[in-house]
């Protein structure tokens, strides 16, 4: 099974990220998502096209064709359960992060689960003005595109995806967490 955003490589394994960049990451998680594999090169990633969206389906793919396989290969410490089990036994659970990833047709095809964390306006742009960039946001960059794109996409994500279980991002992270850890068991007892 392949659950989007939030639990990536192992049982009991759970990641969420929001369009805000913050992520809730578990130590034995391996990541796939735009700014953690390079999927995008040295520009503008406000914009789908900015993004190696092929080279993310490509990792996606990989990690289908063989979930243990593509854990170590990323650095992740199995379980012993994990470790002598093979890619068709087990519960192997992906995630991909990032906020251009429900505005990709292809991707969308292979999501079995979607969360979106949302924030409003101000602690959005709270957040960001306390980040470090090498080079700093020019004046006016985020009332001027930065938010403006946000609509946009989300605009876009909205009616491509009509399966997205939207998180508040005002709340704890483990309680995000619970919420999202929680769903996914569901639906996982729900399809044995």
């Amino acid at each position: 099974m392949f659950y989007h955003l939030f639990c990536e490589c192992y049982r009991h394994s759970l990641i969420v990220t929001n369009v805000c960049l913050s992520t809730l990451v578990r130590s034995d998680c391996c990541m796939c998502g735009e700014a953690r594999c390079s999927f995008f090169p040295p520009c503008s990633v406000s914009v789908i096209a900015a993004l190696d969206m092929e080279a993310m389906i490509n990792t996606v793919k990989g990690w289908q064709e063989n979930p243990v396989k593509f854990a170590r290969s990323h650095g992740v410490s199995l379980s012993p359960e994990a470790e002598e089990s093979n890619s068709d036994k087990g519960i192997h659970i992906l995630i991909v992060e990032g906020f251009l990833i429900y505005n990709y047709k292809p991707l969308l095809d292979v999501y079995d689960k979607c969360f979106y964390i949302s924030i409003p306006y101000e602690e959005c742009k709270r957040r960001r003005s306390t980040r470090t960039y090498t080079v700093p946001d020019p004046p006016g960059l985020f009332d001027g595109h930065v938010w403006p794109m946000y609509l946009k996409h989300r605009k876009e994500m909205e009616a491509k995806c009509d399966r997205i279980e939207y998180l508040d991002g005002m709340t704890s992270k483990e309680d995000m967490y619970n919420k999202v850890y929680e769903s996914v068991q569901n639906s996982l007892l729900n399809n044995l």
